[in-house]
């Protein structure tokens, strides 16, 4: 396998990248890349490691990179990938997933928060990197992700975000914190349907759409069209029944006019039974813009909307990424993007069915491995 082709096809949607550097910089920001991402891939936790897998593999390397003057120290990796432009970098990001990515009518994009949490510059200021990803649920692909600039940001970034994606003909799902008039606009303004749930940061919408639900529920939807689905699974002596249900009869609820193309309101009902223990329901309320009454897209949609928390708990347990103390400039926020191409690649890599953990050692161990997941 050519590594050279590889390193080039990986790195074709990264060569706008301006260099922050001055013009006369020792190491090319080609060279620095590369390293960069394929120590990531080999399971580099930090740029201490990123420089010591380049100097283990720095025969291999050198077929195929100039390397003017060697492998780059660990300090030259964090002061470039701090200084990197991060919307360059995303929006570089996001070239190459949608290249990874195959876009059809009715796919899931759930969008999500996760805190880097060794990132805060001090101990005293408890104040880390907040990191906004939407996540393809269907074919597991992180499609791009944005910092949040400072506390209570999210908004701004979760538009902003939204605005880098195309999402058209796109099923959006956003936990209650993106439940707003402004994102469920802008989604439907980019052609997409959107999901949202609704909390009690919403209150008035979420007691008009929870007692609207509740009581027809409870008198079995009187002349009331509505749409019912209902899955059942067991697993470790636990029971869980998902029931959901869909109402498109909403002109007459008051203040659902203000959410732009809103069709109607869904709930979700989750029943879990443990054997000898306790049933506990718990039921989640949502709008919608998709016109009619499909509870099963409704209930597919809310489904997949979790499979971004099982992202996050690679990036927290394979990667290990709440324990990385990367704290300058855009350096934590650039590293997050390594890993995230990281996952991107390694999932769609289904030689061994094994974790991702596993698949990164894998890496490290072979070189035809290795090129075989920078191309999958």
């Amino acid at each position: 396998m050519d590594a050279q082709a590889t390193t080039d096809a990986l790195l074709l949607h990264f060569r706008s990248l301006a260099d922050p550097r001055a013009a006369n910089a020792r190491h090319l920001l080609a060279d620095i890349l590369t390293i960069a991402i394929c120590a990531v891939f080999c399971g580099a936790e930090g740029w201490t490691d990123v420089e010591l897998w380049g100097h283990f593999n720095h025969e291999w390397l050198s077929t195929f990179l100039d390397l003017p003057h060697g492998i780059p120290g660990h300090n030259t990796f964090e002061r470039v990938f701090a200084r990197l432009n991060p919307d360059q970098f995303e929006q570089s990001f996001v070239n190459f997933t949608a290249a990874l990515a195959q876009t059809s009518s009715g796919k899931l994009i759930a969008v999500d928060g996760k805190t880097l949490r060794g990132s805060f510059d001090h101990a005293w200021s408890r104040s880390p990197v907040h990191m906004v990803s939407a996540y393809a649920a269907e074919n597991h692909l992180i499609l791009g992700q944005k910092a949040a600039r400072g506390k209570g940001q999210e908004l701004q970034t979760i538009g902003a975000l939204l605005a880098l994606l195309d999402i058209k003909d796109a099923t959006v799902t956003i936990d209650a914190l993106g439940c707003q008039k402004e994102i469920a606009a802008q989604i439907r303004t980019q052609g997409g349907h959107y999901v949202l749930a609704v909390k009690d940061n919403q209150p008035t919408l979420a007691t008009t759409v929870k007692t609207f639900l509740d009581e027809a529920i409870l008198q079995d939807f009187p002349d009331l069209p509505q749409g019912y689905v209902q899955s059942i699974e067991g697993d470790h002596g636990r029971i869980e029944t998902r029931r959901c249900w869909v109402c498109n009869q909403v002109q007459h609820l008051v203040g659902l006019e203000e959410w732009t193309d809103l069709a109607a309101v869904a709930v979700v009902e989750c029943t879990r039974e443990v054997v000898g223990g306790k049933t506990s329901v718990d039921r989640r309320y949502f709008i919608t813009s998709h016109p009619g009454n499909d509870a099963a897209l409704v209930a597919r949609a809310v489904r997949h909307h979790w499979g971004i928390e099982s992202m996050h708990w690679v990036l927290d347990v394979a990667m290990l990424e709440d324990k990385c103390r990367l704290r300058k400039d855009y350096g934590a926020e650039n590293f997050s993007r390594l890993r995230r191409m990281a996952i991107n690649k390694l999932k769609r890599e289904t030689t061994y069915k094994v974790g991702i953990r596993s698949k990164q050692k894998a890496c490290g161990w072979s070189y035809e491995f290795l090129l075989k997941a920078l191309l999958a």
